[in-house]
């Protein structure tokens, strides 16, 4: 009785274990309803564009995480909790693994290529998996992408280019495929946002199905799959919808 009492105290002490896995985006898990994102990695935003080795733009944050989602599969997961997410008041940081593997989703990802290392959360840790897959150009690598921060902020002239595949002298070109506001809607993720000067306080507006503005917005700068990822990103609801 001691030994399961003990062996009970510990499964809630020290880090989470759980039989299913909910991939959310390429950085971000759900374990038994607690949302973390990996610590010390940023992965392409679930509706960022990216350009291929051909020039073509694809839908590499999807991609990444379903990429992450089937590198998982039924496999069970263990985050380590390293505390709140400073940006996300309902998400934590984690640190996490396949049950018995020694190499991190954090680091695989980084290594596959599928995230970069996010200094200065990343302290270093991450420089060599993303130097072997810039060298061997591994997934986003091989073309040409935008930091996920720098879609975040939505920083058209200032954002910085990386990859195998971006060409010198065709910055501006490549900065308009990248940054899009007729990219399609990626699956699960309906809700429609715009940057707007008007929204005081916040980058942009936005807009739920059921709004009323809903249709009427012809152009999207942003998709988002809930309300929390949308308000976090600094976007506020459209009064349509209250």
């Amino acid at each position: 009785m001691r030994a399961l009492i003990a062996a009970l105290l510990l499964a809630m002490v020290g880090p989470s274990l759980a039989a299913e896995t909910v991939v959310t985006d390429g950085d971000t898990l759900k374990l038994d309803g607690t949302i973390y994102r990996l610590d010390g990695i940023d992965a392409p935003e679930i509706d960022q564009t990216c350009l291929d080795q051909s020039g073509d733009v694809w839908a590499c944050g999807v991609t990444a995480r379903d990429r992450l989602s089937a590198y998982i599969g039924n496999r069970a997961v263990r985050c380590e909790d390293k505390g709140p997410d400073p940006d996300y008041k309902h998400r934590r940081i984690g640190i996490c693994s396949i049950e018995s593997e020694a190499t991190t989703l954090n680091e695989w990802l980084v290594r596959e290529g599928w995230a970069i290392k996010f200094e200065p959360y990343a302290r270093g840790r991450f420089a060599a998996a993303e130097a072997d897959a810039r060298e061997n150009r591994r997934g986003l690598w091989k073309g040409c992408f935008a930091e996920p921060r720098d879609l975040r902020r939505w920083n058209l002239n200032g954002a910085r280019l990386i990859g195998g595949g971006c060409q010198a002298g065709h910055e501006n070109r490549t900065r308009d495929k990248l940054f899009r506001v007729d990219s399609a809607m990626p699956p699960g993720c309906p809700i429609k946002a715009k940057l707007a000067l008007r929204a005081v306080g916040y980058e942009g507006i936005y807009h739920l199905p059921g709004c009323g503005s809903y249709r009427r917005l012809k152009r999207t700068n942003r998709w988002f799959c809930s309300e929390e990822d949308a308000s976090a990103a600094g976007f506020r609801k459209a009064l349509t919808c209250r």
